[in-house]
């Protein structure tokens, strides 16, 4: 069945508030008139995300944030919640992302108390998974595909998935510059849409977007956009440019 492309720009910790609003502005006018092809998303660091709300969703553009906190409110010094995103027009968190699982210690179980917390607020996750360059070179590619899925989705029911974005992100393609061949991507990405059909049914895994993340640019995203299974893209670096990132859109439609 035919999905909506949806690319989503991850800024990382780039950008300051002033940065961001004159590139978001930039980047509405390139992008003027892709919103009936394809869905487009900025995700950037916390202390933008007022600044840049209303010109980015009064032009279609859907606002994203970084990550979230999974707990409601309370004592928890330098954590984001949901209704303090949802207050800023946020629609989409990302969850799992390989630098929050190396550098922070995000396990699949924190991350499916974050992807669970954010659905049960209104937020839709984008749930990261993938691979090391040593998994995937000593075979475990959809081992690790497999308990990543698994516990990262653990207690996320159908209906709730439909609300929810897999982002298949190769670690060791992950601002490195090294790509996966869109042959790998795809192969990555129908295995994972293999263990969506079996945990959730076929119809459901059919309706799931699934992103590709990994050194994508304006060079290489047609061929990736191609891939049957491959659904849009988590953007790191080319997102930072807004006329890189334009014609990334523009060349994968």
């Amino acid at each position: 069945m035919a999905r909506k492309l949806f690319i989503a720009g991850n800024w990382k910790m780039n950008k300051t508030a002033s940065e961001a609003a004159a590139d978001v502005k930039r980047l509405v006018e390139l992008l003027s008139g892709v919103g009936d092809k394809a869905r487009v998303a900025v995700c950037p660091p916390f202390t933008a995300l007022d600044r840049i709300s209303s010109v980015a969703r009064s032009a279609g553009m859907e606002l994203g944030a970084q990550n979230l906190s999974d707990k409601a409110s309370g004592a928890y010094t330098g954590e984001v919640s949901a209704q303090m995103l949802l207050d800023l027009g946020v629609t989409q968190v990302i969850v799992g992302h390989s630098e929050r699982r190396q550098f922070y210690g995000e396990n699949d179980s924190i991350v499916s108390k974050k992807a669970i917390f954010a659905l049960a607020s209104g937020l839709c996750p984008i749930v990261c998974v993938g691979e090391t360059l040593e998994e995937r070179e000593a075979g475990s590619t959809e081992k690790v595909l497999r308990t990543q899925i698994s516990g990262s989705l653990d207690g996320i029911s159908a209906e709730d998935m439909l609300r929810t974005t897999i982002a298949y992100e190769p670690v060791w393609a992950i601002g490195t510059g090294k790509t996966a061949t869109p042959q790998q991507a795809q192969d990555a990405h129908a295995f994972i849409r293999s263990l969506l059909s079996a945990k959730y049914g076929e119809t459901c895994a059919q309706k799931v977007i699934i992103q590709y993340g990994g050194s994508v640019k304006a060079s290489n995203s047609k061929e990736l956009m191609a891939m049957p299974d491959i659904d849009g893209a988590l953007v790191g670096g080319a997102s930072l440019d807004p006329a890189g990132f334009a014609d990334l859109v523009k060349n994968a439609l």
